[in-house]
């Protein structure tokens, strides 16, 4: 007589797995696809592959990679000090690590670039040496190092804590040194949850916004990163697909429409000299023509909100000074 399991089944399990991965990753990812050639491939390739979207990627996936690097050797540092050592303060240094994970990436942003501006704790002993960290493309190498440290370390450090120190104790006895002992024991080991941590730090290094335009220059085709051109270019609704879902008119056109002055477009009263010219006018029009000014109501389409806002706008009648 066979027992019965109490948890699901092979079938349900995947049948539900495949459910919530398809509704919370495959389909809004399938989605932005889809969307990205709905004006088909021309379009998408002059977009997508323009001067300043190829150098976005340079800066953002050079800056990904550096940063995956240094936190790859001091990434697997510290996974190993929190492993091998027991020392005061271990658990703090360990829930340090973790910050980043715990941290809004704006508040790490705005605080990094306090400490490493020209006047900030780190900046200001850097700035006469002629290493500018803040508002440089290096920024944001420092800000991605500080993302995804925590990635590696957390990886590594569970496998490097479930290592049998007995192979370390047998090549040592057989006279490997501390360096062969580490590469041809240890590391062949950890290697795999390193790469894994890796692979994580690179992709949370790519798509990271928050922290990076805080301390990087934003510059286009100099520090600009990929994740800030496409915020950037939602802002300024640069894509004509939503404009022909929204009725809304082409994005030249809508520039062309709306007003170049503020002033244009608020509500103001007349000057004291705009109600002498009234005056006069009236006495020229023998008294019955009305040059006061006016208001009136005008509508334009308003990029943010993706609907109309409606002003209101001074005039004077046709034909008055």
């Amino acid at each position: 007589m066979t027992r019965r399991s109490a948890l699901p089944g092979f079938g349900l399990s995947l049948g539900l797995t495949l459910f919530w991965v398809s509704l919370i990753v495959i389909i809004p990812v399938a989605a932005v696809f889809i969307r990205s050639f709905g004006d088909g491939w021309q379009h998408f390739l002059t977009v997508g592959f323009s001067s300043r979207a190829m150098a976005a990627y340079r800066v953002t996936f050079g800056a990904a990679a550096l940063a995956t690097l240094i936190n790859a050797v001091f990434g697997l540092l510290v996974a190993w000090v929190l492993v091998r050592f027991d020392f005061p303060g271990r658990r703090m240094l360990s829930a340090a690590v973790d910050l980043p994970f715990a941290l809004p990436t704006a508040v790490a942003g705005i605080a990094l670039t306090a400490i490493y501006a020209n006047t900030g704790w780190i900046g200001i002993w850097l700035e006469p040496l002629g290493i500018k960290i803040a508002y440089q493309p290096q920024g944001i190498v420092v800000a991605l190092i500080f993302i995804g440290l925590p990635f590696i370390v957390r990886a590594v450090e569970p496998v490097l804590g479930d290592l049998d120190r007995g192979f370390e104790e047998a090549a040592a006895s057989l006279g490997a040194t501390r360096w062969q002992v580490f590469s041809r024991v240890i590391f062949p080991e950890i290697a795999p949850a390193l790469v894994t941590g890796c692979a994580l730090a690179f992709a949370r290094c790519v798509g990271e916004y928050g922290s990076v335009i805080f301390i990087a220059g934003n510059i286009p085709k100099v520090s600009e990163i990929a994740p800030l051109l496409i915020v950037t270019s939602l802002e300024q609704y640069d894509y004509s697909m939503e404009f022909r879902n929204a009725g809304a008119p082409p994005p030249a056109r809508l520039a062309a429409a709306l007003p170049t002055d503020l002033d244009a477009i608020m509500p103001k009263s007349a000057t004291p000299a705009q109600s002498a010219s009234n005056d006069s006018a009236q006495a020229k029009f023998g008294g019955g023509r009305d040059c006061a000014v006016r208001y009136r109501q005008q509508t334009i389409f308003n990029t943010m909100s993706s609907g109309v806002t409606t002003y209101t706008v001074p005039y004077t009648p046709e034909g008055c000074p």
